[in-house]
């Protein structure tokens, strides 16, 4: 079934939508750095301020915008393909500004649980952001009433916009990871994180959302960050199809499973509402399966842009960093920095839920 075609009536795939007839007049997006066009970089944050710079969004932009790429975003490819132009972010708007196509509320580090999570455990001292999903909540309610004042127009409104809730708790696991969390552990903190996203979602419902499509997690085990911090001699710790990390990628699956467990007692919950969970999983595996034939000769492991090692990520020569270098042409890689993708995986991601395969209504 098609991501964006829920409307009977409609019954075209994006490709096709004229202007008149696209499906949705609106996104709003929140989530992390898979699509943050700009938050972080303008909350005064420090953690990561390469993505201010070149490399960062050469490829598209030929500028740093703030997006941890090369260039596009997953829902960047989403808002061109209906035909709507680029989420600004929340950050940037200025007072009386028009913000009837969406705006994205993201920021680059940021969890789907609350910063007292991190900080009640020692490890919030590594965390990028504080600006959590509840932080992202607010600001939309702060916006809303720019948007639409009455329920009836509010109604009018939300029932042409499409939500995007996440990418979002890779962090939360990525954060505990890399002080050196085990999954036995990282599993049980699951539960908090997919309840944290489905009230996040909950609550965008009774805003007036009823159209929402949630995204599970990538492949974690196919991450340069995760194949270089977790190294192993044996050979038994790899997938032999793709040589990415079965213990990682099987936790994400894990995560994966229970937030859609959780997604489809939510949809029971509002029926009314149309929640979709995109499989990012499942959309980004075949590439990872079949470099070559996704046009990724340069393989999707090893980083483009890096400071050296035997996957390109070295964390005291991070891409932007002195020491690292950028590869010449980053569509021939999947792996962007070591910790986000490249817009052409990217945009095999979008081409996968954009054409169906990988979303499905709850």
């Amino acid at each position: 079934m098609k991501l964006f075609i829920l409307v009977a009536s409609l019954c075209l795939t994006l490709s096709t939508v004229s202007s008149s007839l696209q499906p949705y007049e609106a996104i709003f997006n929140f989530g992390d750095s898979l699509s943050d066009t700009g938050n972080f970089l303008l909350s005064g944050a420090l953690a990561f301020p390469v993505i201010g710079k070149l490399p960062y969004g050469e490829t598209f932009f030929r500028r740093a915008t703030g997006r941890c790429s090369d260039g596009r975003l997953v829902v960047d490819f989403i808002a061109e393909a209906l035909g709507l132009p680029h989420l600004p972010p929340y950050l940037a708007l200025s007072k009386g500004q028009d913000v009837k196509h969406g705006v994205n509320f993201a920021v680059a580090g940021a969890t789907a649980l609350d910063p007292q999570f991190f900080y009640q455990r020692k490890i919030g001292s590594v965390m990028w952001t504080n600006d959590s999903l509840s932080t992202q909540l607010g600001w939309f309610k702060k916006l809303k009433p720019s948007l639409c004042t009455t329920k009836l127009e509010c109604d009018n409104y939300f029932k042409k916009a499409l939500f995007l809730v996440g990418e979002i708790g890779g962090n939360d696991y990525n954060y505990a990871f890399f002080v050196g969390g085990n999954i036995k552990q990282l599993k049980a903190s699951v539960p908090f994180v997919v309840e944290a996203i489905t009230q996040a979602t909950s609550a965008l419902i009774e805003e007036g959302a009823v159209e929402l499509v949630v995204p599970g997690n990538l492949p974690i085990g196919c991450s340069a960050v995760y194949l270089t911090l977790f190294r192993s001699p044996n050979e038994a710790v790899y997938d032999k199809r793709n040589g990415c990390l079965k213990a990682f990628n099987g936790f994400s699956k894990y995560h994966n499973s229970e937030l859609k467990r959780a997604l489809g007692a939510l949809g029971l919950k509002y029926p009314h509402a149309r929640i979709i969970y995109a499989d990012y999983y499942r959309a980004a595996m075949p590439f990872y399966h079949a470099p070559q034939h996704y046009g990724f000769k340069s393989g999707t492991l090893r980083a483009c842009c890096g400071g050296g090692g035997p996957y390109n990520f070295n964390n005291s020569a991070r891409c932007g960093h002195i020491g690292s270098t950028a590869c010449k042409d980053p569509s021939s890689y999947a792996n962007w920095d070591g910790i986000h993708l490249t817009e052409a995986a990217y945009g095999h991601i979008a081409k996968g839920l954009i054409h169906g395969r990988f979303a499905t209504p709850l």
